[in-house]
């Protein structure tokens, strides 16, 4: 039998500072029917930051950073995200300036709410 850990990574650009960000987009990927964009920009809200979030691959107005994501999920007795994944790009030149990745297996699942706060604690530390 083979236990899963739960894992988390992160990578920024070396010339990248966060804490100078202060607006951003989250764009919802296609496939997304859980609304995991809104829940991400909720956290970025609850975190202190402007956040709103759409379909566009672009914001009507010009923000700091644009916020992409991809969602894994498993199935074991219920629906469950085993990994999140989370980039921050640049608004005006979308290089990446962050990303964060978590996974949890079955046993260490957490919500949805729980993986998007995990995640962005990883891209923001």
């Amino acid at each position: 039998m083979l236990a899963g850990c739960a894992t988390t990574n992160s990578a920024r650009a070396p010339d990248a500072d966060l804490h100078k960000l202060k607006t951003f987009y989250v764009v919802r990927l296609s496939s997304d029917e859980r609304g995991i964009e809104k829940l991400i920009s909720k956290q970025l809200v609850t975190l202190g930051y402007q956040s709103t979030s759409g379909d566009a691959p672009m914001p009507a107005s010009p923000v700091d950073a644009i916020v992409t994501y991809q969602d894994r999920w498993m199935w074991d007795i219920t629906m469950y995200m085993i990994k999140l994944s989370i980039q921050v790009h640049d608004g005006a030149t979308d290089a990446i300036l962050a990303n964060g990745e978590v996974m949890r297996p079955s046993l260490q699942r957490k919500s949805p709410e729980g993986m998007v706060e995990e995640t962005l604690g990883v891209v923001f530390k």
